[in-house]
């Protein structure tokens, strides 16, 4: 199995989960209370911009974690459009990517943050749409087969 085709099995959702454990685990990871991982991901400020309004607006490592995981969504749609057994293997480990969000949000201190949050709603976006996505194209793949269609 190529490399490729390793990444295409693999749920993209995943990767925003590891990079959050590495980075939460890195700074104290699951201490008393939540506030580290808050603190880290909402503190940590990673460029400013002043806008005309007079507003400045303030990007942190916890919006840059949800745009990842949001651009990552955008990938898992689109392989999703696959009906293939690899695309099957996708989202069975979708669903496990997500159960391991949930998991970790209930019981990890640190992961409960409202940017790990949105990431595990993220995920589980990704087992919805990719299950009825891939019904969606099998079910017009089925009316596009010869002697199956409409004349």
């Amino acid at each position: 199995m190529g490399i490729f085709r390793a990444l295409y099995v693999v749920p993209l959702t995943l990767i925003p989960l590891v990079i959050y454990n590495i980075i939460m685990f890195s700074m104290g990871g699951d201490g008393e209370d939540a506030a580290t991982a808050f603190g880290v991901f909402n503190d940590n400020v990673l460029w400013e911009l002043n806008l005309v309004s007079g507003a400045i607006w303030k990007f942190t490592l916890g919006n840059l974690m949800i745009v990842m995981s949001l651009i990552f969504l955008f990938f898992e749609v689109i392989k999703a459009t696959n009906t293939s057994s690899a695309g099957m293997a996708d989202h069975a480990l979708s669903t496990l990517v997500f159960i391991a969000f949930l998991i970790e949000f209930l019981m990890v201190k640190d992961a409960g943050s409202s940017t790990f949050f949105i990431m595990m709603i993220i995920a589980l976006i990704d087992v919805i749409a990719g299950f009825m996505i891939s019904i969606s194209v099998a079910r017009r793949d089925m009316m596009m087969a010869p002697g199956m269609g409409h004349h």
